[in-house]
């Protein structure tokens, strides 16, 4: 330590970080690096937080001095803005990891900050990646020096910050959640990094087959996107050629660029076998066109509000834990996205591939409600009727009604379709899986609803 100002800790960045970021980042740093944003207007995507008078716009703009919890996919900016937001006035930016650090590292933080504080009346900002991997210890040991504002603390988070940080840090931060890059917005950090002379400048350019490529396996991860085409970039150079192709974005990622329009014929056909695969019962066939959806950048969220219609429609009380399963994959994807998600969408299509099948559910509903646009309504039998209003017993409504649980088998005779419809089946079960059982029982409620023999 060679002086006070000097011999403060420092900790997590091995040199000071100038207001505007990565401002000067050498030309060796990594592409993703130097073309950091190194002001609000030049971040891509989250409009919805940066438009005038947005939270984040005021934070950076106005100096506000709030601590900050940013949710969000990999990739969408939480470490840009977390810099932005130390370049306000004179503020001193320390980073950890999560991963790699505990209450010892943050102790040193805390009494560094206390230092900068008294001493040179300087705020620390203090930005811990991947938050939720710290303990509840850990965590509540923030809480001092958040509440005092001794350090402003920028919080990364992949995972719900109300299911992964303590509820005392949680309501001592403002929760902002990122979003995942539009295609559009991918294609416009792609152009910025090929032409800006912090990036490529110029030295290479992109045919319209690759940059949509580099867009697919993107996947709305801005930083995926800038490595995919650093190395995509550093291949074509290798060989003399500007042009980067398809080919040299497949040799650069070490993945072939799976042909797929999310908005065209792909699309369809390929959730169209996924779904047919799993009514067939060929889980590896489901895998696989699961796999191409996801390598090739499809929304978890579609694929799982597809598996959640599948279960009801061809697998139904055959498998009445197949609904469950699916909306509990779709409850992962929406908590954690990907990549992690892809565990769960692959549990839940083998479990629906592998289930015993059934459409009478949606054979049911869908009989039914043809009938009802045809005409067949009917009049509601009066003893059904609602009677919790002054009168509705001289309307005869409510009169006449049978309570079931008063009878030990809580089942017995009385009229409930209108009258038309006295004696209509909608819902005939197979006798595949659990819904064997009510092919039995079912017969067996009719005749003693209907009062038949």
């Amino acid at each position: 330590m060679t002086s006070e100002a000097d011999g403060l800790f420092e900790l997590g960045e091995p040199e000071p970080v100038s207001p505007a970021g990565e401002a000067g980042a050498r030309a060796t740093a990594p592409l993703a690096v130097r073309m950091r944003p190194r002001t609000l207007d030049e971040v891509v995507g989250q409009a919805h937080l940066l438009r005038p008078g947005a939270p984040l716009r005021r934070l950076v703009e106005g100096g506000a001095a709030a601590s900050v919890l940013l949710y969000g996919p990999p990739g969408t900016g939480k470490t840009t803005i977390a810099r932005l937001l130390a370049g306000v006035g004179s503020r001193h930016f320390v980073a950890l990891s999560a991963l790699s650090s505990g209450v010892k590292e943050l102790r040193v933080v805390i009494e560094d900050a206390r230092r900068r504080r008294d001493r040179l009346d300087q705020q620390t900002v203090l930005f811990i990646d991947e938050v939720h991997r710290f303990s509840k210890t850990q965590q509540d040991a923030l809480l001092g020096a958040v509440e005092d504002r001794l350090v402003l603390l920028v919080a990364a988070t992949t995972e719900n910050p109300s299911f992964s940080v303590v509820s005392p840090l949680l309501s001592r931060s403002l929760v902002l959640q990122l979003q995942s890059l539009t295609e559009d917005e991918v294609r416009a950090l792609l152009h910025r990094a090929v032409a800006d002379p912090r990036g490529l400048g110029d030295a290479v350019s992109l045919t319209a087959d690759a940059e949509a490529a580099l867009v697919r396996l993107a996947a709305g991860d801005a930083r995926r996107a800038l490595t995919a085409l650093e190395a995509a970039a550093d291949g074509v150079a290798g060989t003399g050629a500007t042009e980067i192709d398809v080919p040299a974005v497949e040799r650069a990622v070490t993945e072939v660029t799976v042909r797929y329009d999310r908005q065209g014929d792909q699309h369809y056909d390929v959730i169209s076998a996924f779904i047919k695969s799993i009514r067939g019962s060929d889980a590896d066939a489901a895998l696989h066109y699961l796999a191409r959806m996801l390598v090739a950048g499809e929304d978890p969220r579609f694929i799982a509000r597809r598996l959640m219609v599948h279960a009801s429609e061809d697998i139904g009380l055959a498998d009445p834990t197949a609904l469950q399963a699916a909306v509990a994959a779709a409850q992962v994807v929406q908590l954690i996205g990907m990549p992690e998600c892809r565990l769960a969408l692959a549990q839940v299509t083998v479990h629906l591939a592998t289930a015993p099948k059934s459409n009478a559910v949606i054979t049911g509903i869908d009989e039914a409600m043809s009938e009802v646009r045809a005409g067949a309504v009917g009049a509601v039998p009066p003893h059904l009727r609602d009677g919790h209003y002054t009168g509705a017993q001289k309307l005869g409504n409510a009169v006449g009604y049978r309570y079931p649980h008063s009878t030990p088998d809580g089942v017995l005779a009385q009229q409930y379709p209108p009258d038309a419809l006295v004696g209509r089946d909608y819902y005939r079960p197979t006798t595949h899986g659990a819904e064997r059982t009510l092919a039995d029982r079912l017969p067996k409620l009719r005749r003693a609803v209907r009062g038949s023999s």
